[in-house]
């Protein structure tokens, strides 16, 4: 995947399964999932991704939660990189793309996603259209 230099957003975004997220809290830390441990960063999502990120890797789940993370602690490790013609996905490597854990610091919100008819939903996914 072909990195880009561009502005980083304020936040971005991790949907993290309950025993992810569980990990998280109590350690300080979390590698992520299987994906993430065999490509060597940790996937992120933008705000206008989530929805679409869902729908094709986790539909019909009811154990997630959204995590917003502030780009600002996650420093020079997070590398925006071409997915396709027009999406570009934010990725945590960490320094030196050395694959440093998620830290629970960088997290500044969490919530569980619903499944309504279904649709996920949160408060952080409403954010989007306003």
């Amino acid at each position: 995947m072909a990195a880009i230099d561009e502005k980083k957003e304020e936040f971005v975004y991790r949907i993290s399964p309950v025993d992810e997220w569980e990990e998280l809290q109590n350690t300080g830390t979390t590698l992520g999932r299987e994906i993430d441990r065999s490509t060597g960063c940790i996937h992120l999502s933008s705000l206008h991704q989530v929805k679409m990120t869902l729908n094709n890797f986790f539909e019909g789940r009811d154990d997630l939660f959204l995590l917003q993370v502030a780009t600002s602690e996650l420093g020079e490790g997070l590398i925006y990189e071409k997915a396709d013609d027009s999406n570009f996905f934010p990725h945590f490597y960490g320094p030196s793309r050395s694959f440093n854990p998620l830290p629970l610091k960088a997290v500044t919100k969490a919530e569980k996603l619903a499944l309504v008819n279904g649709e996920f939903t949160c408060s952080l996914l409403n954010q989007e259209s306003s």
